[in-house]
Parts: C-alpha cells; sequence; structure tokens
C-alpha cells in the first residue's frame, strides 16, 4: 500500500516561513487527490488544504492567503509552504492521500506520520 512520510515541521517564530513535504511510494501518487491535516494538542483533527491531480486546490478559511499546496508528480512529493505563521497554526501536520480505486473520491486511504510545526510567540 501507498506509503507516505512527511518532513520539514520544525519550530518558527510567528511571521516565519516552513514549508512541509509528504513523499509518497510512487506507484500510483499522480491519481491521488493529496491533502494535509492538522491536529493541535486537545483539539480534534482538521482539515488544512487539499490539491487535486488537475492542481484544483482548497483551503481553510484561515490559512487562505498564508498556506499554499502544491504537488509534482515527477518527485511523487506534495507540499504545504506555510508562510506568517501564526502560534495557533502550531500542531503536528499529517499528509493523506485519497485513491479513487481504493473507496472512491472524498476518504482518505493512506496516512502519513505526522510532522511537529511549533509557532513561537
Amino acid at each position: 500500500q501507498e506509503q507516505l512520510v512527511e518532513s520539514g515541521g520544525g519550530l518558527v517564530q510567528a511571521g516565519g516561513s516552513l514549508r512541509l513535504s509528504c513523499a509518497a511510494s510512487g506507484r500510483t501518487f499522480s491519481r491521488y487527490t493529496m491533502a494535509w491535516f492538522r491536529q493541535a494538542p486537545g483539539k480534534e483533527r482538521e482539515f488544512v488544504a487539499t490539491i487535486t491531480t488537475g492542481g484544483t486546490t482548497n483551503y481553510k478559511d484561515s490559512v487562505r492567503g498564508r498556506f499554499t499546496i502544491s504537488r509534482d508528480n515527477a518527485k511523487i512529493t506534495v507540499y504545504l509552504q506555510m508562510n506568517s505563521l501564526k502560534p495557533e497554526d502550531t500542531a503536528v501536520y499529517y499528509c493523506a492521500a485519497d485513491d479513487p480505486y481504493i473507496r472512491g473520491y472524498g476518504s482518505y486511504d493512506y496516512w502519513g506520520q505526522g510532522t511537529q510545526v511549533t509557532v513561537s510567540s
């Protein structure tokens, strides 16, 4: 099955930037809708951003204009560029893949292990 590995998290001051990467195993990456979710301490996991196979993107309202999701099918990698970071962005960020061949569209079938993003005041 698909393997997703996130990287790029770390500690950054408010107003700073980070770029997260999610590397897939590659066999069927090009047919997935890819997404980023996050989970803050004591909070439920929430949607952050998604990108379709055709490059259409969608964002959580609070990150729109600050975060950019992108994908490079040749590198079998999805990215989340995070600018103007705020303390409330602090969370574990997870990469997820929706493979339409598994459960159709709309369900995320594969998940990475997460990468910690901490934004200090």
